[in-house]
Parts: C-alpha cells; structure tokens; sequence
C-alpha cells in the first residue's frame, strides 16, 4: 500500500509543474527556450510548407491531422513490408505479413500500441526505432493537439471579434481560430516529449534496460532437456523505447512479453518509474487545462472526477487480485507476476488501462475474474486519467452530455461557458455515445458465433472475455489484450484495425466540431439560474453519468464474461 501511494503522489506531484510549462508550449508564444529549440523547429516548417503562426479553421485543423495520418499511414506501411532489406537488421527478421503489416501500422498511428506480433522475433532494429519508436513520440502529441485545438474553440475563439468585413465573407465555423495544427504538434514533440523521453530512457538504462544496436549474444541454456543447445538473447535500443512507450501512453512493448519481460522492466526501480511514466503526461494535461484556460476551478473539477475514479479502480483491482476468494486459484498461476507480487500487478493492471497505455507487467489473462473485469471497466470509460489529449477530450464528451441533462432536468436550455448545447451539437454527441456498443458489441457477438475465427484458448465464459476486452482494448485505444487469445490472424487483424480506426478518429474530430459550434454562437451573460459546472454536485453527476453510460450499457457482456467466470471457478 505505501508503494501504491507513493508512486501516485510522486506522479502527481511531478505533474503540476510539467502541465504549467506544457501550457506555455502550446500557447506558443515566446519563452526561454526559443534560441534552443528554434533551430529544430524553423527547418521543419520550411519543409512541411507550413507558416507557424497562421491559424486554422476547425475544418483546415482536422484536415491537416488527417492529412498527416494518411502520409506517415503509408511510409510505416512500406517500413513493415521492407524491413528485411532495411539497415539495423542484424538478426535477419523477414519482412511482416500484410495483414500484420496493416495492423501493426494503424495500431500505432492511432496511439494504441495493440501488437498481434512478438517485437524481438518479427520486427528488425530499424522498424522498431523508426516505425514504432517514431510513431510513439509523434502520435500522443498530435491527441494533445487536438484536445489543445477544443479548448481554444470552448475558451479563446470570439466570432464577435471578428472584423464586419470578414464576417461577412466568412461562415460561423470559419471565424473560429483553433490554432496551427503543424505547430502544436512541432512544439509538443520537439519541447515537451522528446527531452522527457531522452531523460526517461537514461534512466531505464540506469536500471539495466538494453539500449544498444549491437546484435543479441548466444547463451547456453542450463537446463539440457530444453532441447536447445545454444539460445540467442535479444538485445537492442530498448530504452528509448520504453521511454516512448509509457511516457506516450502507448504501451505495447520491445518483447513479446512487454513489461513482465526482465530486460524490459529488471529492477523494482524500473517498475515504478514506468508506472509514474504511464500516469505523468495524462495527469500533466489536467493542470495544463488550468493554465491554458485560465480556469482553475474547471480543472480542479476534471482532477477530482479522474482522481476519484481512479482511486475506486485501483483499490478494486488490487483488492481482488490479491485477496478475493479466487486469487489464489492454481487455474490463474500461468502468466502470474511473481517478481512485484499481486499488489503490483494489480496496480500496473488497474493503471495502464485507467490511461490508454495498454503495457503489462503480467498478463491480464491471468488475473482473477473479477480483477480482469475492471480493466475491462476503465477502458470502457476512457477518460480515468485516459491517453494524452483523447483522455481529456473524451471527458468533454461526458462533461458536454451532464451539461445537457442538467439543462433538461431543470428545465432550462443546456448552455456551457453562455453557450447554448442544441440538437445539431447533441446529434453529434449521441453518434459517440451509440458508436462504442455498436462497435465492440457487434463484432463481439460477431466473433464469438463463428467458432472457425474466434481463436480463443477457453472455450467457457473466460474465452468470451478474451474476445470483448480485445475490442474494447481497441476501441479505446490502450492495446492490453487477455493473451490467450489466437489473434495472429487475418481476421483478427483487419477486424481489429477497422475497430482501430473508429475509437480513434471520431472521438478526437467531433469534439472539436462541437467546440468549434459552440465558440461560432454568441456568448449569452450569466444569471442567477446559469448552470454552474464547478462544483461537487455536478461532479457526483457527471459520475453518475459516466457509469450509467459505460457500465451499465456494458453489464450482461460483463456478467457473461468475468462475473460467470468468477462464479465458475468458485464453485469449482
């Protein structure tokens, strides 16, 4: 318990600081930095064509994303299907299937990190530092962008300040200043992530981590009867990966085994400084809404909420792997963490999927029921702490829906921040809201009815928890899977990658369109019946709110799953 406590104050306490300067970053105006950080910056506007200072509508915003999605879409796809002619290669690894190809490639485009193939065996030196690694720093930050991007439509754009003679040219949504979607995301890589991720990997390395191009040595096993008379150890830039990995709330991993690997996570110090990564940048983006907005107490409503749930997931998942009555079932031992002990698993569990993170230090397929059925939980929410950005742009998505349910219960028009919520903004708001249970129910219930592609290791109530928590783990973007599962295959992958695709793009653009809606509407004065957002009642609603749409909506695949499960082994 007092490590659980102490790796969660030190993250949050290292996060105040960083989310304050994080605010100044993406504000983009001058700082102490420039002279250092300018000779990167001003190369790479030139070469993306781009003037740094030119804002954007929400609708050039979105298509600037987009059309970078596309293009580094298509240089990691030829990376994968290369990667055997390619330089740093010096364990002769094949070039990847398509379809593995194809997945892999949108899994980390989309900030997810779900890996349907064993890192160390099928991806070479090169395709781990440039495909993987590269896309680890580059795509947290665009999420940041775009939650950046929402806050200035909520809380800076004023189409009243607009000029008469441009208005008159222009439509609502187009005199809406989002910002430069090429500079957010310079300015987050090149001034927040990449010297956090070089401090982070120096550390690791510290604790043994590999972080070397050199290739793997061959070792004699000691056991004999192995059948092997020599072993080759997997070695290679490690570090910098890990790095990546858990400060972008990425996951996936080097090795097949992610984080329960030794080499990848050898000392109890490497542990917690991974664990205080995967919790450090989410937690920093809150207190950089704060700054960023000038609202505090808005802030300090999003920590709260986050801290609270986050508080309850914790306590459960550590509870129930290490003290319910099946914890100690000899039927759950294979896949155990023994280095860090049931507290550690349960807290690693409980924390990768409260953020988009996705990394194990021991496998999920291993825990107990109850205690695998609240990862399920957190990633269905996706906004406990949740990725960089999409964490906190899905809670706006909730935070708008208790705005508009308020309205309705008092009988007042739903407004947030004097703007009025109306059907076009909640027409949008409700596709979010139907698109997570058509997704990952749909191709659950899909799934399971053909057993010829199901590809799950028990056939009983745990095999349907393997196929519901890997498209939930898709559709939220975090990447843990109950690795039992035979999902190494071309279903699996072109299923997967189209879920992909769903949890990660419209989750990020709708609420900026929304925001954009609202910033286009003339801002109407507060009175004495204005909702006030900021305070613990609308805090325990929006909670409510929040269980009522994840859980509640998710409860027979849940007590189909895990509670059946649970249910079985003790009467067993």
């Amino acid at each position: 318990m007092t490590e659980i406590l102490l790796i969660l104050l030190t993250s949050i306490v290292l996060a105040f600081p960083l989310g304050l300067y994080l605010a100044r970053v993406m504000r983009g105006g001058p700082m102490r930095g420039d002279a250092l950080f300018g000779w990167i910056e001003k190369p790479l506007y030139r070469l993306l064509g781009v003037n740094p200072a030119r804002g954007m509508s929400w609708r050039g915003y979105v298509g600037a994303f987009l059309l970078s999605n596309v293009v580094i879409a298509v240089l990691v796809q030829a990376v994968f299907m290369t990667q055997a002619w390619l330089p740093f290669n010096p364990d002769q690894i094949p070039n990847l299937r398509w379809d593995t190809a194809l997945h892999t490639m949108v899994s980390f485009l989309t900030n997810t990190n779900q890996q349907h193939y064993s890192g160390q065996a099928q991806l070479s030196y090169f395709a781990q530092m440039t495909a993987i690694t590269g896309l680890q720093v580059v795509t947290p930050m665009m999420g940041l962008a775009l939650v950046v991007a929402t806050l200035r439509a909520l809380f800076s754009a004023r189409p009243e300040d607009v000029p008469a003679d441009q208005a008159a040219l222009l439509s609502a949504d187009r005199r809406v200043d989002v910002g430069n979607y090429y500079a957010d995301v310079v300015r987050a890589c090149v001034r927040f992530m990449l010297p956090l991720c070089l401090l982070w990997a120096v550390l690791l390395t510290s604790q043994g981590v590999p972080a070397t191009l050199a290739g793997g040595p061959q070792a004699t096993p000691i056991d004999a009867a192995a059948g092997m008379e020599t072993q080759k150890i997997p070695l290679g830039p490690v570090a910098a990966m890990v790095a990546a990995k858990q400060l972008g709330t990425n996951g996936g991993g080097w090795y097949g085994p992610n984080s329960a690997m030794p080499l990848e996570n050898p000392t109890p110090l490497s542990n917690a400084l991974e664990l205080i990564g995967i919790l450090l940048i989410p937690i920093a983006v809150i207190f950089m809404l704060g700054a960023f907005t000038g609202r505090k107490r808005l802030a300090g409503l999003v920590f709260g909420c986050m801290l609270a749930m986050s508080s309850v997931s914790i306590a459960a998942t550590v509870w129930l792997e290490g003290h319910s009555a099946t914890a100690a079932s000899p039927l759950l031992m294979e896949g155990k963490e023994v280095r860090f002990g049931a507290d550690g698993t349960g807290l690693w569990a409980a924390v990768t999927t409260q953020v988009s993170n996705g990394s194990v230090n021991g496998m999920h397929d291993s825990l107990s029921p109850l205690a695998g059925a609240v990862p399920m939980v957190n990633m269905l929410v996706n906004a406990i702490w949740g990725g960089i950005g999409c964490g906190l742009q899905q809670f706006i998505v909730y935070l708008l829906l208790g705005v508009f349910l308020a309205g309705l219960m008092t009988g007042r028009t739903p407004e947030l921040f004097g703007r009025k919520l109306e059907t076009p903004q909640v027409r949008l708001l409700a596709l979010l809201v139907l698109l997570q249970p058509i997704t990952i129910l749909g191709f659950t219930a899909l799934t399971l009815a053909i057993p010829s592609i199901t590809g799950t290791s028990n056939p009983g109530f745990h095999g349907i928890s393997q196929v519901f928590y890997e498209y939930t783990s898709a559709f939220a973007n975090n990447g843990s899977g109950f690795e039992g599962l035979g999902d190494a295959t071309v279903w699996w992958n072109l299923s997967c990658t189209l879920v992909l695709l769903l949890g990660r793009y419209p989750v990020l653009v709708i609420p900026l369109i929304v925001a954009a809606q609202l910033a286009a509407k003339r801002r109407a004065p507060e009175s004495a019946g204005t909702l006030q957002i900021e305070t613990p009642t609308f805090a325990l609603t929006l909670i409510a709110l929040i269980v009522i749409l994840t859980v509640l909506q998710f409860m027979p695949a849940l007590v189909l799953g895990p509670v059946a499960d649970h249910l079985s082994l003790t009467l067993h």
